[in-house]
């Protein structure tokens, strides 16, 4: 009989370039970018309004005319208060960008200042 030896192979070991550590890299970050997009790209749309609280009853509604701003809406229909307010309150209620408005456009504003005006 004879004895057979079996040396034992040296292990060899994965090398990774920098190109291959760049791939693996952009492939572990996909999923991670993929997520972050979707929730950038659908956050917040749902949103009807800026004002988290606000009643659906508890506002009117005034037809914006030839000339009118929201300076004049506001001093139209409360004249007591500041104006400035009355602005911030009818852009946060109709989710307004800028304080541009146009004729014809319908602007809902809050109870508590169609009560002053009218």
């Amino acid at each position: 009989m004879t004895a057979i030896t079996i040396t034992p192979q040296p292990r060899t070991r994965l090398r990774m370039t920098a190109r291959g550590r760049r791939v693996f890299t952009a492939l572990a970050a996909f999923p991670v970018a993929a997520c972050v997009a979707v929730a950038v790209i659908s956050g917040g749309g749902a949103l009807a309004s800026r004002d988290a609280g606000a009643d659906p009853a508890s506002f009117s509604t005034v037809v914006v005319g030839a000339g009118d701003s929201l300076w004049s809406i506001a001093e139209r229909v409360a004249p007591s208060s500041d104006p400035r307010d009355v602005i911030d309150d009818i852009a946060r209620l109709n989710a307004l960008d800028g304080v541009a408005v146009s004729a014809g456009q319908e602007l809902a504003i809050p109870t508590r200042y169609t009560a002053d005006g009218q």
